[in-house]
């Protein structure tokens, strides 16, 4: 089995187990809350983050898309949670530097984990969108819990 065929193995496992899916209540101290929506396609996410003394505690979300978009959630909840919000900044921005390259900037397993396995959504300008959906909301999210 190729790498390729791992890494869809492994989208299509997110997209249907959705790891970390599922809001209930408002958002408590220590988190914030964002919603994201791609017009174009109608992908569509809610991530909430607890942040507390400089650590992801938590990171819960739900929405409705593409398997993309849903797998790439559930990779980010199981990456994310447990990082300081340095190294959260960090998977973060090398998430999106390798979704931005077009291909040419290859995925790091030692900083990405199985977030590597959207390396090849990097050739599809249109679907980047989907990858990256979830992990914007995240951001800021984070942003808002640490405020």
């Amino acid at each position: 089995m190729s790498l390729d065929s791992l890494y869809q193995q492994l989208i299509l496992e997110h997209a249907k187990a959705r790891h970390g899916a599922g809001l209930e209540g408002e958002p408590g101290s220590h988190e914030g809350q964002s919603h994201q929506l791609n017009p174009v396609c109608g992908d569509e996410v809610t991530v909430r983050v607890e942040v507390s003394d400089g650590v992801v505690r938590a990171i819960r979300w739900e929405g409705q898309g593409c398997s993309i978009s849903m797998a790439s959630a559930s990779v980010l909840h199981d990456e994310a949670e447990g990082l300081t919000v340095e190294e959260f900044g960090t998977l973060v921005g090398a998430f999106r530097e390798m979704l931005r390259s077009r291909g040419t900037v290859a995925a790091d397993p030692e900083v990405l984990g199985d977030a590597s396995a959207f390396e090849g959504v990097s050739r599809y300008a249109a679907r980047v969108k989907c990858a990256m959906i979830s992990w914007v909301a995240a951001e800021d999210a984070a942003r808002q819990a640490q405020a």
